[in-house]
């Protein structure tokens, strides 16, 4: 698996919107209600000033193409990981698990990462706690996980 996780730029956008929009409409397949996810998920002009923000991150395998990205919010010491997304077509073959590690890797100077996802969604409950995160909160439909260093 030769994989690169990196900042992505403006003419990624159209390409990570798409694959983010096909990933958040597949919750449907464990729990959710319907088509959808967070705000901004199928918007190119989000993803476009995600990207002009430095908060924008793709996944690339060796030829380049773009399996997944992801969208982090820094704040001192402090890092969000707003959400991660995989094109579907690539789902269990351990991309999402190398895509936390080398968030880890790349933020070396990050006491804490942060991140929320849904109640309902056990497939990423169970996934954020494998990798060593704790809930700290829950809220009526979210619940909030950190992992400290």
């Amino acid at each position: 698996m030769n994989l690169q996780f990196m900042k992505a730029g403006t003419s990624d956008a159209l390409v990570l919107n798409s694959i983010s929009k096909q990933a958040f409409d597949s919750d449907v397949e464990v729990g959710a209600a319907s088509p959808g996810g967070p705000p901004g998920y199928q918007s190119v002009p989000f993803h476009l000033k995600m990207a002009r923000m430095n908060n924008l991150f793709k996944l690339v395998d060796e030829n380049g193409v773009i399996l997944g990205g992801a969208i982090l919010f820094r704040q001192g010491n402090t890092l969000n990981i707003g959400r991660i997304f995989i094109d579907p077509q690539h789902f269990r073959k351990g991309y999402g698990i190398f895509m936390m590690r080398e968030i880890e890797v790349m933020f070396p100077d990050v006491k804490v990462f942060t991140l929320d996802t849904p109640v309902w969604n056990i497939r990423t409950n169970a996934f954020y706690i494998r990798l060593g995160y704790s809930e700290v909160k829950r809220a009526a439909d979210l619940v909030y996980y950190s992992k400290k260093r």
